[in-house]
């Protein structure tokens, strides 16, 4: 079976760098996978926050995960920092999907690379809605080429 070769930082449009802790090591000396999705999910909220758009206790509408996937390429391990690249492989009426890619400090290539996607919906009855005008207008500058 032939796999797609890794990402290169040129394919991601936003950053957030996180500090490996001793803790995110697994038995078997490398990072746990549990840890990507946490990585996945600060560096999408991280981004929503930092450009005004997710209020995380009062905002209306909000942004619920429907779906997770994560391709693994090279190990982690504590010792060290990574860095996330952010974009936005889709954008639909109610719904994005981005595409996040993991990188070992200073690494060309993605050691990992997810996709996250999100729905929109009412805080209240937790229906899909669209997208508001400043959020649609946000995540369009996240859509990868």
């Amino acid at each position: 079976m032939s796999r797609t070769p890794p990402a290169g930082r040129g394919d991601f449009r936003a950053w957030q760098r996180f500090t490996l802790r001793w803790a995110d090591n697994d038995a078997y000396g490398h990072v746990n996978n549990t840890v990507y999705y946490q990585w996945f999910d600060s560096a999408v909220n991280a981004w929503l926050v930092a450009e005004g758009l997710l209020d995380i206790a009062a905002g209306d509408p909000i942004a619920l995960v429907v779906e997770t996937g994560c391709t693994f390429h090279a190990p982690l391990s504590f010792p060290g920092e990574v860095e996330v690249g952010l974009a936005v492989a889709g954008l639909g009426r109610s719904s994005v999907r981005y595409r996040i890619g993991v990188f070992d400090g200073g690494a060309k290539s993605a050691a990992a690379e997810g996709h996250f996607v999100h729905v929109a919906v009412d805080r209240a009855t937790r229906r899909p809605v669209p997208w508001p005008v400043l959020w649609r207008e946000k995540l369009n500058l996240l859509i990868s080429l």
